[in-house]
C-alpha cells in the first residue's frame, strides 16, 4: 500500500509539475504573441499615417496643377477676347472706310456722268463744225472711212499672201535640206579641196629630189607609212599632202617637216620618224580631249571616248574647228538648260558630244549624228544624252535637251567669224550676187552685205515705183535661186528713195 501510495503521490506531483510548467510556457507564448500583435498594429498605424500623408500631398499637387491650368486657360481666353475685340475694331474701321469710299465712288461716278454728258455735247458740236468745214455729212465721212479701210484690208491681204508664199518657200527649203542632210553633214564640195590638202614649205627645190629618193623609194616609203598622197609638182619650195583623214594628214605634215629639218631621208628613217610623230600626235589628241572636257566642265567620261573626242582638234567643218565648236555648244547648252529648268548635265554632255561622230565620218558610213549615237551606246552613255546627240539635226526632236543642243549648235555656228570660206570663193559669191541684181532695169546700186547673206538694192525712184519694187525683189530672188549655188538663206531688200528738194529765196 505504501508503495502504491508513493506511486500515486509521485504521479500527482509529476502531473502538477507538468501542469505548472505547461502553464508557464503558454503564458510566455501568449506574452510573446501579444507583443508581436502590438508591434504589427504599430507598423500598420505608421503605414496608415504615411499613406494618408502621401494622399494629402498628391491631392495638394493635383489641386495646384488644376489651379495653374485654370489660370492658363483664363489667360488664353482673355487673349482671345482681346484679339476678337481688336478684330471687331478693325472690321468697324474697314466698314467706315468702305462707306467713305462708296460715297466717294458715287460722287466720282456722278462727276464722270456729268463729264461724259459734256463730252457728248462737245463731240456733237465738233461734229457739226467738222461737217460745216468739210462740206461732208457724217454718212459721207463714214463711207470715205470705209473705203480707206477696204484699201488697207486689201493691202493686208496682199501682205499676208506674200507671207504665206514665203512660208511655203521656207517649208520647201526645209524639206530639201532634210533630203540633203547626209551629204551636208559630211563635207561641202566647195571646201573639200581646202580641207583635205596641206602645203609644206621646203628650204629649197633640191629637197624635192631627196623626198622622192632613188627610183622613188623615199616618197613610196612616206606614203606607205603615213597613208597620204605626197604631191610634188612645180610649186616652188613647197610640196602638198592630200588625205581625207585629218589625223593622218597631221602626222604626215609633222613627219615630213622633221625629215626636211633633219636632212636624213631614207626608208628606215622615214618609218622611225613617222612612228614617233604618230605617238606624239596621239598624245596630243589625248591632251586636247582632256583639255576640252575640262573646259566644258564635264566629268566621268570613258578615257577612250575622251581620246576620240580629242581627234576633233584636227577636224574642221567650213573652216570651223569642231573641238572648239563642241566645247562652246556644251557651255551654251548648259546655260540654256539652267535658264529653262531642263537637265543641265544631259544638255552639257549632249552638246559636248553632239559632233563626236565627225571623228569617224571618214571611216564609218552614215551621218555624223547616227555615228555619234552608236559611239554613245558603245561607251555606255545614258539614253537621254544619246538621244540628244542623234536628234540635234532631226526636224522632229523628241526631248527638250535635243532642242537645246540643236539651238546651241545653231548659235555657235551662226556667230560672226565662226565659219570661214576661201577669199576667192567669198569674193566670187558676192560679185555674183551683185551682178544678178544689177542685171535688172531700174537698179541704180547694189550691195552684198553680211557675208553674202543679204543683198540691198537701190533703185531709181523715177523708173521703179512701190508696186514694181515688190515685183523686182521677187524676180531677183527667183534669178538667184535659179543661177547661183549658196548655203542657207539670202535676204533681198529693195530700197526706193524719193526726195523733194525746194529752196527758200
Amino acid at each position: 500500500m505504501i508503495i502504491v501510495l508513493a506511486v500515486l503521490v509521485a504521479l500527482g506531483i509529476g502531473t502538477a509539475t507538468g501542469f505548472f510548467f505547461r502553464a508557464s510556457i503558454l503564458g510566455k507564448r501568449m506574452k510573446d504573441a501579444g507583443e508581436e500583435a502590438s508591434r504589427i498594429l504599430g507598423e500598420a498605424e505608421e503605414q496608415r499615417k504615411r499613406a494618408l500623408l502621401e494622399a494629402k500631398e498628391e491631392a495638394l499637387g493635383l489641386r495646384t496643377s488644376a489651379e495653374a491650368d485654370l489660370r492658363d486657360r483664363r489667360s488664353e481666353l482673355q487673349r482671345q477676347e482681346q484679339r476678337l475685340a481688336n478684330r471687331e475694331e478693325n472690321i468697324e474701321r474697314r466698314s467706315d472706310n468702305l462707306d467713305k469710299r462708296e460715297k466717294s465712288q458715287v460722287t466720282r461716278e456722278k462727276e464722270l456722268e456729268d463729264g461724259h454728258a459734256q463730252l457728248e455735247g462737245m463731240k456733237n458740236q465738233e461734229l457739226e463744225i467738222l461737217e460745216n468745214l468739210s462740206s461732208l455729212s457724217a454718212n459721207d465721212a463714214r463711207d470715205l472711212l470705209m473705203k480707206k479701210a477696204e484699201e488697207e484690208i486689201q493691202y493686208d491681204v496682199a501682205r499676208r499672201y506674200r507671207d504665206v508664199e514665203q512660208l511655203a518657200k521656207d517649208e520647201a527649203d526645209q524639206k530639201a535640206r532634210k533630203v540633203l542632210t547626209l551629204s551636208i553633214h559630211r563635207l561641202a564640195s566647195d571646201v573639200v579641196s581646202e580641207n583635205t590638202v596641206k602645203s609644206i614649205p621646203l628650204p629649197n627645190d633640191d629637197m624635192k629630189g631627196r623626198l622622192i629618193g632613188r627610183e622613188g623609194r623615199n616618197i613610196r616609203a612616206i606614203e606607205a607609212a603615213t597613208g597620204v598622197d605626197l604631191i610634188i609638182d612645180d610649186t616652188p619650195e613647197a610640196v602638198t599632202i592630200s588625205c581625207f583623214d585629218p589625223v593622218r594628214r597631221e602626222v604626215a605634215r609633222l613627219a615630213i617637216t622633221k625629215l626636211v629639218a633633219d636632212g636624213r631621208i631614207h626608208p628606215a628613217r622615214v618609218e622611225e620618224v613617222v612612228e614617233k610623230t604618230r605617238e606624239e600626235v596621239e598624245e596630243n589628241i589625248r591632251e586636247e580631249g582632256e583639255k576640252g572636257v575640262f573646259d566644258a566642265k564635264v566629268m566621268g567620261l570613258n578615257p577612250e571616248l575622251v581620246r576620240l573626242f580629242g581627234r576633233l582638234k584636227y577636224r574642221y567643218s567650213y573652216g570651223e574647228n569642231i573641238l572648239q565648236h563642241s566645247v562652246q555648244v556644251s557651255v551654251l547648252s548648259g546655260m540654256i538648260a539652267a535658264e529653262i529648268g531642263a537637265n543641265v548635265e544631259v544638255a552639257k554632255v549632249g552638246g559636248l558630244l553632239h559632233d563626236i561622230g565627225k571623228a569617224l565620218t571618214h571611216e564609218v558610213e552614215g551621218s555624223h549624228a547616227e555615228i555619234g549615237g552608236e559611239v554613245a551606246r558603245k561607251y555606255g552613255i545614258p539614253y537621254e544624252i544619246e538621244r540628244a546627240i542623234m536628234e540635234h539635226h532631226d526636224e522632229e526632236r523628241g526631248s527638250v535637251e535635243a532642242f537645246i543642243v540643236a539651238a546651241a549648235d545653231a548659235i555657235s555656228a551662226a556667230r560672226p567669224g565662226s565659219r570661214r570660206d576661201t577669199l576667192e570663193h567669198y569674193a566670187k559669191r558676192l560679185e555674183a550676187l551683185e551682178q544678178v541684181a544689177l542685171s535688172f532695169p531700174g537698179v541704180e546700186k547694189c550691195y552684198a552685205i553680211q557675208a553674202g547673206r543679204e543683198v540691198r538694192i537701190l533703185v531709181k525712184s523715177g523708173e521703179v515705183d512701190d508696186v514694181t519694187s515688190s515685183k523686182l525683189a521677187r524676180d531677183v530672188v527667183k534669178k538667184i535661186e535659179d543661177t547661183l549655188v549658196y548655203p542657207g538663206l539670202i535676204k533681198v531688200t529693195v530700197i526706193r528713195e524719193t526726195r523733194s528738194v525746194e529752196f527758200a529765196r
